[in-house]
């Protein structure tokens, strides 16, 4: 092989490898570190924490009024006491001896589809009804929706709380997105859905079913343009705070193997009474 083949290889292979991890995010050399091309240094100085969330997932920096918004949202998340189950498990797993950042993993990883994900799906839920609007008008749109997840025995995702009758947080957050809608930072348009859904959800029953926080901050996802999975992202990343305060504070007890019942109580047994093994 000659010099320059060999040289051009070398030459390959090297751009094969500087490739395989192509990002349009990060640019890190010694010495230097730009996030979307802004030096962190910078960052530090002027963008604060938010704004800097939403350059990293979103390539651009928010408008100031864009940024409190989203913080508002990321703050009524970030905590729902020890009785939710992902916090409830980083608690436990604090006692275990997985430390602070396994204790934190596992109730991260406790967010899914059920318990996390009806942020996500209220985006959709909102999202759909907004496309459908363009041909039957919001309130048709949002009496289909409605009609199809009756039909499907489905619940409608960001309604209604088991614990709270009104959620707490739904007001600040839906006078948030109203007051910005006011001054043009939102269009406004997903408020005026969700709050549709409110209105026909509460139709012929004693008691209304208000929005709660999922729904809450599926309107500000929404307005703000985040797509429904990083809505659920975001979501995750608000909690983690709340798991991560709660883990540590189940460290600092010095508890060890907190399971998920005092330990002078038992659950209950349905099985079999005590029975004999056969013998061969």
């Amino acid at each position: 092989m000659t010099p320059a083949r060999r040289q051009a290889m070398q030459d390959t292979a090297i751009d094969d490898v500087v490739d395989w991890w192509s990002t349009d995010i990060s640019d890190i050399e010694p010495g230097l570190i730009r996030l979307r091309g802004y030096p962190v240094q910078d960052l530090i100085d002027r963008a604060g924490f938010v704004r800097t969330i939403w350059l990293m997932v979103r390539g651009e920096l928010p408008s100031r009024d864009q940024a409190s918004l989203l913080e508002k949202a990321l703050v009524a998340a970030v905590d729902h006491g020890p009785q939710a189950p992902s916090i409830a498990a980083a608690r436990m797993a604090a006692t275990c001896g997985v430390g602070l950042q396994g204790a934190v993993s596992t109730g991260v990883g406790m967010l899914g589809d059920v318990h996390g994900g009806a942020g996500q799906q209220s985006m959709h839920l909102l999202e759909s009804i907004d496309s459908a609007s363009d041909s039957v008008g919001m309130k048709d749109a949002v009496a289909r929706s409605l009609a199809e997840l009756r039909r499907t025995g489905r619940h409608v995702p960001g309604f209604g709380h088991r614990f709270h009758p009104r959620d707490p947080r739904r007001d600040p957050l839906l006078q948030a997105v109203a007051e910005h809608a006011s001054r043009g930072v939102v269009e406004g348009r997903y408020l005026a859905i969700a709050e549709e859904l409110e209105r026909q959800l509460a139709q012929g029953r004693s008691r209304p079913v208000p929005m709660n926080i999922d729904g809450a901050t599926a309107v500000v996802y929404c307005e703000l343009g985040f797509p429904p999975e990083l809505g659920r992202g975001l979501f995750i990343l608000s909690r983690s705070v709340g798991i991560l305060a709660h883990s540590w504070e189940e460290l600092q007890s010095g508890r060890r193997i907190k399971g998920p019942i005092p330990r002078r109580l038992l659950p209950a047994y349905g099985g079999h009474p005590e029975r004999e093994v056969p013998r061969s």
